[in-house]
């Protein structure tokens, strides 16, 4: 039988297990990357471990998220960061330089490899071919300590393109439809291979915003072919040598095939305040908007920005829109000045941005009280944005433009024909912003730099026989890593002061939960389903772990937060009939006796009052020992 591209790079970095879906495998990572959100603490537990220098092939520390340098906070965090990975053999990339996933992508990715990151939109690198995963810190301080990456054996999912994208439609609209297709949780367990004629049609840029949007859907992740416009894109990045011609066999069995007609395709918006509650952008033409925001690790690549500047060239935004634009990276901000390009855009009265994920990350430029926000991001979901009841909606920067210009949301098509810079033949290369780290012999005598902010590692406790507990929160369904722990400037700056962060946790469903979880020694949480969807920040899973939360049961999860959540030594369950989520109320007395023993068999019985409730305990045996252990950390240090 043949195999998928995902297939056949998963078999060459095997390290434990085989390829039966369902199993768990464990893969051998050639890079990782880390963003400064999360890279403090990934760094904290890396040193934790004792390991001098890492053992990857190629390590990055990038700093794109926490750039608002409003107190000494985020200032000392970067300080911190780039002396670990001088001392620690990672190279660093400086603040504006860029997004992590642009400048990846750009410089660093080659078809073929292994690569996570602590941050979910890692699959970006699975537009040139790359096996991409987004993971928790701990996990990537294990890989690049030379340990492997363990996930469950996904199914595979494969997307047939057919046709050509229209005028003004674009790659944005692809992920929109997708999303529409399998919704928020439809790519849960699954890798998704992009493939079909249409595929050759597809940019690398324009197949980077399909792989990154990937995480929307709970994908494990997303590849397109290492082919033709990959080797074009590499070329161009001076590269060429890092190219791989990667497919599929043409016998490969995919447990779900989707088909997409490009051709057909339409400008397509998502509403507030998810992804997936996607609609025609036509079906809004008569709604006011008061924002614009053009950028992310999504839609800030240099073709992305020439469209927009084509657009805009020679006319001004509508008098009531504020619009943003933050390039993706130092090469893409350069070459459009050097063009004329960044000229066109700021003469229309745009607002420019540093090279940084910014308002993505709610990081700055939030939106008027209740404002419409046009945003071409990932992610839409509810007070995102840093306005608790901004209207955000996903669109692709072509509808992001005109949208701009007429102060109503618009449909590009309506626009007049437009002629686009072509994709270069050779981009600018200036890597003079990262920064490569010391010699091992340089690195004996490195100081590590770190600030009062950084605060030590919270420690877990191992798991007994039996756990009796409360429940300290209840919640619905797709419950998402912003709900658990906020982003933006007001809380990001303390990623790596756990004790501080906790007064924020789930402060969007109930601002008492910080306070009440403190007082009980066990506390148990109750969930819906996709529980824990969105970011692969750790601190989803740290900062309940930190405030005694021992337990969480819910109809379902999302991959890499149940994976962080057994990483901090949180015990994730699933309700065998889910109808038993009404059962349970908050503040209810629960108690689980036979632990260890429930854990191998797959089956934990809990009591409820009068009721006893069966529980579902999907474990691999290293994960049972993980939680034996009290977490990842402490069974790294026994192992």
């Amino acid at each position: 039988m043949g195999k998928t591209i995902a297939e056949k790079i998963i078999e060459a970095h095997l390290v434990e297990g085989t390829l039966v879906r369902g199993s768990e495998v464990a893969i051998r990572i050639d890079q990782t990357l880390t963003q400064d959100a999360t890279g403090t603490m990934a760094y904290l537990e890396f040193e934790s471990m004792g390991i001098p220098r890492v053992k990857t092939e190629l390590s990055v520390a990038y700093v794109d998220h926490n750039t608002l340098q409003c107190g000494f906070e985020n200032a000392d965090d970067h300080r911190y960061l780039q002396t670990v990975a001088a001392k620690h053999g990672v190279w660093f990339s400086r603040p504006g330089n860029g997004i992590c996933h642009q400048v990846h992508l750009e410089r660093f990715g080659k078809p073929g490899k292994t690569l996570i990151g602590s941050d979910s939109h890692t699959p970006t690198g699975g537009g040139l071919g790359m096996l991409a995963f987004g993971a928790g810190g701990l996990d990537v301080a294990v890989a690049m300590g030379g340990g492997a990456y363990y996930i469950t054996m996904p199914k595979m999912f494969k997307v047939y393109l057919t046709g050509k994208l229209s005028a003004f439609v674009t790659a944005k609209d692809v992920s929109l439809e997708i999303l529409r297709i399998l919704s928020v949780k439809g790519g849960v367990g699954a890798i998704i291979e992009w493939g079909g004629p249409g595929v050759q049609t597809l940019s690398v840029p324009e197949r980077a915003t399909i792989t990154n949007m990937g995480a929307e859907l709970g994908a494990t992740t997303s590849i397109f072919p290492s082919d033709e416009q990959t080797y074009l894109f590499l070329k161009a990045q001076g590269r060429e040598e890092d190219y791989v011609p990667l497919s599929s066999d043409e016998d490969a069995q995919y447990d779900r095939i989707i088909e997409i007609d490009l051709s057909a395709l339409k400008p397509l918006i998502a509403c507030p305040h998810s992804p997936d509650n996607v609609v025609p952008v036509e079906s809004l033409k008569d709604t006011k908007v008061d924002q614009v925001c053009i950028g992310s690790c999504t839609n800030s690549s240099l073709a992305d920005l020439r469209k927009v500047a084509a657009i805009l060239k020679g006319k001004t935004i509508a008098p009531g829109v504020s619009l943003s634009i933050s390039p993706g990276s130092k090469q893409v901000l350069r070459m459009l000045a050097e063009s004329g390009e960044l000229t066109d855009i700021l003469a229309s009265g745009a607002r420019l941005l540093e090279c940084a994920c910014g308002p993505c990350i709610g990081m700055g430029f939030s939106p008027n009280s209740a404002g419409v926000s046009l945003r071409t991001f990932n992610r839409n979901f509810l007070g995102r944005s840093g306005t608790k009841d901004g209207q955000v909606y996903l669109v692709s920067p072509e509808t992001a433009a005109a949208s701009a210009l007429t102060g109503f949301i618009t449909d590009p098509t309506v626009l007049s024909p437009v002629s686009y810079s072509p994709l270069p033949e050779k981009y600018l290369i200036d890597d003079s912003a990262v920064l490569a780290p010391v010699s091992p012999e340089e690195a004996a005598d490195y100081t590590v730099l770190r600030g009062p902010n950084i605060k030590e590692f919270p420690q877990s406790r191992p798991f007994t026989e039996s756990l009796s507990g409360q429940v300290v929160l209840k919640v619905g369904d797709n419950i998402t890593t912003d709900h658990i722990m906020p982003a933006g400037a007001k809380i990001l700056p303390y990623r790596s002061n756990i004790p501080y962060l906790s007064k924020f946790c789930f402060e969007v469903c109930d601002s008492t939960f910080a306070e009440r979880a403190k007082k009980v020694e066990n506390g148990i949480i109750i969930g819906g389903s996709n529980y824990g969807q969105g970011s692969s920040r750790e601190h989803a899973a740290l900062v309940p772990m930190y405030l005694g939360v021992r337990c969480v049961i819910a109809k379902s999860f999302a991959r890499i937060h149940v994976a962080n959540l057994i990483n901090a030594g949180i015990l994730p369950l699933t309700f065998a009939d889910p109808n038993d989520y009404d059962a349970i109320n908050q503040d209810d007395a629960i108690v689980i006796e036979d632990i260890s023993a429930g854990m191998e068999n797959g089956i934990l019985k809990m009591k409820c009052g009068n009721k006893t409730i069966p529980l579902i305990c999907e474990l691999s045996s290293r994960q049972q020992k993980i939680l034996l252990s009290g977490g990842l950390l402490n069974y790294t240090k026994e192992a």
